[in-house]
């Protein structure tokens, strides 16, 4: 999970007024803020390399891919977060509160774990997001090797997971019909010996 701020409980609004402002970005749960740290150059690489490969697939189609600027709000939470990547398919729905747009549908989430969120992204944020109803596909992806965790939901909303180890695998992306190599995936990425 992200760092948390020193403070005491602040309001939804607040949070607003003050993330309108902020040089730096922060999520909110139960009150709470949580300050974004920077991201690692590995991290950098798959986030671009998979945001890069989705627009390119899904350029002639109703859909559009958003890459780690835009925040995600659950309002049966009051949750306001930073997904990875998120895509959209058909008209993208906001919550709009003055000068900031918080997306509402995305259908598809992609987060890229690092030590000190994997744990909260496998878990707790997932559990979150589960609440949004256009939300189909869930993207856990490692940066220390080629691994990646798919859970799809199915239609009795139970969500299916498959683990993904490996180079030249093809990786079907069920909710937009796309799909990703995981050597285009991991491309220019470096893991430490």
């Amino acid at each position: 999970m992200p760092a948390k701020l020193k403070q005491k409980y602040i309001s939804e609004e607040d949070y607003l007024t003050m993330e309108e402002v902020s040089p730096v970005r922060h999520e909110y749960f139960d009150g709470e803020i949580f300050q974004m740290a920077g991201a690692s150059d590995n991290h950098n690489s798959i986030a671009m390399n998979i945001s890069s490969e989705l627009h390119q697939q899904l350029k002639k189609r109703q859909c559009k891919v958003y890459q780690n600027d835009m925040r995600l709000y659950i309002e049966k939470e009051e949750i306001y977060v930073y997904p990875d990547v998120m895509v959209v398919c058909g008209k993208p729905e906001f919550k709009k509160y003055k000068s900031l747009e918080n997306l509402l549908n995305p259908i598809l989430m992609v987060e890229i774990l690092s030590d000190s969120t994997a744990d909260f992204d496998k878990g707790r944020k997932f559990e979150h997001y589960r609440t949004r109803d256009s939300f189909k596909e869930y993207l856990l992806v490692s940066q220390k090797n080629k691994q990646i965790m798919r859970y799809t939901k199915q239609p009795d909303g139970s969500w299916n997971l498959m683990d993904f180890i490996g180079d030249a695998i093809e990786i079907e992306l069920f909710s937009i019909e796309c799909s990703l190599s995981m050597n285009d995936i991991y491309d220019k990425v470096e893991f430490d010996a």
